[in-house]
């Protein structure tokens, strides 16, 4: 059997080796950890498109924050 935990781990790497080389040509700004954890998301049932549009609106949401953020160091400065 730990030959066949090897190879499925070894075929997970893989798999996440070539959709972060697609997310990077894709400039998703994902990380292979990021990834992954959308990868077993969905796997687990989780909506891509839904998922997707999560992910979207975390990201205005920090840039939100961290432009206010700055303005409150700018300030305090």
């Amino acid at each position: 059997m730990p030959a066949a935990d090897d190879s499925k781990r070894k075929a997970a790497r893989e798999t996440i080796d070539i959709l972060h080389e697609i997310s990077t040509l894709l400039n998703t700004n994902l990380d292979r950890q990021s990834l992954s954890y959308c990868v077993s998301l969905i796997e687990n049932g989780v909506n891509p498109e839904a998922l997707a549009k999560l992910i979207k609106e975390l990201r205005v949401q920090n840039a939100r924050y961290e432009a206010e953020r700055g303005g409150e160091a700018a300030s305090v400065a």
